[in-house]
């Protein structure tokens, strides 16, 4: 992980995603969500791992649904189970928030659906999470979407783990504004 300093969009130091900073020299991470230091962040460090291994390449700004990943449909039920319909539960009575929650995270508004944002999950890695709001007849429904680039950085089973933990901090958020 201390490869990552000044490498792949972190800055020198400290790896700063989601809400988390790893200090690479004493290699504690501390969540500002929950303003602690976590007791047990080996996810973090498997994905980190995983990620300073790539070599960096351009955003071809294609966007893929987790199932045209590469061996991303053998994974795609857990995906949504884990990733997608927390979110169309928590944010689809209350779009806005998820506008400020991904503002928290380093996220920017977008303009597609109802409401979307694209989350820096990890710097070459954005997420892009889009919201349609459903009225009296349809529920609301999301979708997140990665850059064609994002198996070049992580395994196809990583973007799932980081969409998940992208949508847990999401609604942890979401609960303390509420």
């Amino acid at each position: 992980m201390r490869s990552l300093s000044g490498r792949l969009g972190f800055k020198r130091g400290f790896l700063e995603f989601l809400g988390y900073v790893l200090n690479l020299d004493s290699g504690k991470v501390y969540d500002k969500i929950e303003n602690a230091y976590m007791e047990n962040p080996e996810t973090l460090y498997i994905l980190l791992a995983h990620y300073s291994k790539a070599e960096s390449v351009k955003h071809v700004g294609k966007l893929l649904r987790f199932r045209d990943l590469l061996g991303g449909y053998a994974y795609e039920e857990a995906f949504l189970q884990r990733a997608v319909l927390p979110i169309a539960e928590t944010f689809g009575g209350s779009p806005k928030i998820l506008v400020k929650a991904a503002e928290i995270l380093g996220g920017i508004k977008c303009q597609f659906g109802d409401v979307s944002v694209e989350i820096p999950a990890f710097p070459k890695v954005p997420l892009i999470y889009v919201l349609w709001k459903g009225d009296d007849e349809l529920q609301p429904s999301v979708s997140i979407f990665f850059d064609f680039s994002a198996n070049n950085y992580l395994p196809t089973e990583d973007p799932a783990v980081l969409a998940e933990l992208a949508t847990l901090r999401l609604t942890l958020i979401a609960q303390c504004e509420r």
